[in-house]
């Protein structure tokens, strides 16, 4: 059986941009497997070129800055791919991904992959698109890093957490379904775990977030939103929260 997951609120998954044919046959693609809580799915530097989908779980994807530093570069739930860009190049992995629960996933060898995307051209555009849109979303991520103040580029993560991955709670708020720490979250957005503490302190006493061990719930999304410097127009569907742009 194959797993599939998204999130209608949020970004579509890779898997959710392929028609029922082109997904039908791509799953004819590689070796399924399953990894562990903190089990390494691919290596940073390592020179392996296969592409891995996911079917079921979360992955962190992480980068070492200098010999020493980590940071925590993204996150991928079930319909992401991961180890794109090495499987359509020679370099080496670029990052390290974890799985950060029970993963179920498929490993495509290069050779697999090249053949398959050379007689499925919209499964090839697709990957195209996907690796574009990240590129661009990296490109924001950075300048808002120079424009933004932590506790607004920390606002801002939060809204994308909770409209990619977040699910309905009780009481209208939002369980980000993404369990980080402090310092993850810190090394999302390039900040210091204690400023990322008292940030997150912050939206607490407003009584925009409440937070767990390792969990976030944002139990006021306009709010989130306005202290992101986002506009917002915000509609409560079926006890899900959808949320658009004010400028779109």
């Amino acid at each position: 059986m194959t797993y599939y997951g998204s999130n209608p609120k949020g970004r579509a998954s890779f898997h959710d941009t392929l028609s029922h044919e082109a997904r039908a046959a791509f799953a004819q693609l590689g070796t399924r497997r399953r990894y562990a809580v903190g089990e390494v799915l691919m290596h940073e530097g390592d020179q392996a070129q296969e592409l891995v989908i996911l079917h079921e779980g979360m992955v962190k994807v992480t980068a070492r800055l200098g010999s020493e530093r980590m940071s925590l570069v993204d996150i991928r739930i079930a319909g992401d791919v991961v180890g794109e860009v090495a499987a359509m190049d020679l370099g080496p992995r670029s990052a390290t991904v974890t799985a950060c629960g029970h993963v179920a996933a498929t490993v495509v060898p290069r050779h697999e992959l090249e053949s398959f995307l050379f007689t499925n051209p919209e499964t090839w555009i697709a990957l195209n698109r996907m690796i574009c849109g990240r590129l661009r979303r990296s490109d924001r991520w950075r300048l808002e890093f120079s424009r933004y103040p932590v506790a607004v580029r920390l606002a801002r993560v939060l809204v994308e957490l909770a409209t990619s991955y977040g699910q309905p709670d009780r009481k209208n708020s939002v369980r980000i379904d993404v369990n980080l720490s402090q310092s993850e979250f810190a090394a999302l957005i390039g900040s210091k775990t204690n400023t990322v503490h008292k940030a997150l302190a912050g939206l607490r006493e407003e009584g925009i977030i409440r937070t767990g061990h390792r969990q976030t719930y944002v139990r006021d999304l306009p709010r989130l939103r306005r202290a992101a410097r986002l506009g917002t127009s915000v509609v409560e569907l079926t006890g899900r929260w959808t949320v658009r742009d004010a400028s779109s």
